[in-house]
Order: structure tokens, then sequence, then C-alpha cells
């Protein structure tokens, strides 16, 4: 079972989280304002990266707060959490810092040794 680490309560099972959707996402200055297809571009199409991705989750098995997280979309690994309120950490510092998945290797590892047999 992962850990995930809340900013509250410390590292709890992954079990007590829920999955919150992309951070940072502004809410409409105007909603009323908003046609269909502009509330479903809200509502509905979110980034989708591999790597480094700002997250919201909450603990609703601990502390019943929501909290932002960096998590990498490749390993699943949690790079940062913190407050709502906080600014979103620099994503680029956490590009360059990701180690590859396991798959990530064992293809680098594959595209070697056929290089090497060539």
């Amino acid at each position: 079972m992962q850990l995930i680490p809340c900013p509250n309560c410390g590292r709890r099972e992954e079990i007590e989280f829920h999955y919150g959707g992309q951070a940072h996402v502004p809410y409409p200055a105007e909603p009323a304002a908003l046609g269909d297809a502009e509330w479903a571009d809200y509502l509905f199409f979110r980034d989708n990266p591999k790597g480094p991705f700002a997250e919201r989750w909450y603990h609703s098995g601990g502390c019943r707060r929501w909290f932002n997280a960096v998590r990498d979309t490749r390993s699943y690994r949690f790079l940062a959490v913190y407050q709502p309120d906080a600014p979103r950490p620099d994503i680029a510092q956490f590009m360059a810092a990701a180690p590859p998945v396991a798959a990530d290797r064992a293809s680098a590892a594959s595209s070697a040794t056929n290089a090497v047999t060539r």
C-alpha cells in the first residue's frame, strides 16, 4: 500500500485519501456568462502530463482537509505536498529530479542491449 504524505497528519495509507483533480484551476470569473462549451471545457478538460503534476487531494480518513501535491504520474511518487493557499512549486525543478520509472529503465536497458548486439 502506498503512503501519502498529508501536510497536516504526516504519512498515511492511500485508502484514507481521495483524488481531487488538477490543482490551480481558477473558477470562471463570470460563470453566468459561460456557454455550454466553456463550461464543458472548465469541468471536464484537464492537463494529463507524463511526469510531475500538481494535484488536489482530500484526506477523508484523517484531518478531512484539502491539500495540494506534486506527484509524478509515471511512478505515482509524491514529490511535494503543500497547503491550497500556498503558491504552486516550480514544476521544472521536479522534471530534472524525477528518476525514471521501472518501465523507462527497462526500455532504456533494452535499447542499450539492442545497440550492442547490432
